[in-house]
């Protein structure tokens, strides 16, 4: 592995080695765990949800490939994606998703009004 790249990867590890961060989430009871980044292969899946206009579904998207329990394992899997969608309160997907994400909760108003 050449040098330059070398120190990518490494820095790309320190930040999945940290710590999580986390976000309170009261009416699940629990608290839902993420990590400062994530590989671009999780990223790419969402992106291209939002490329196609399917900006709840990339909300959803990264919930199943970002939240994570206390022990780091995925909290979700591809096969909750459907309550997800229909049988969970929007407006807590969307404070856990703007967390994980980064994202200030105020630039979703519109994923939130439709």
């Amino acid at each position: 592995m050449n040098a330059i790249l070398n120190k990518a990867t490494t820095h790309f590890r320190s930040k999945l080695d940290g710590s999580l961060n986390s976000i309170d989430v009261p009416e699940w009871e629990t608290t839902v765990y993420f990590y400062q980044t994530s590989p671009l292969r999780d990223e790419s899946q969402i992106l291209k949800l939002q490329q196609e206009g399917k900006p709840v579904d990339a909300l959803v998207q990264s919930l199943i490939v970002k939240a994570r329990n206390a022990d780091g394992t995925k909290m979700f899997q591809n096969a909750d994606r459907v309550t997800l969608l229909n049988e969970v309160d929007p407006a807590v997907i969307i404070r856990i998703a703007s967390a994980i994400n980064g994202v200030d909760e105020d630039s979703l108003e519109d994923v939130e009004k439709n």
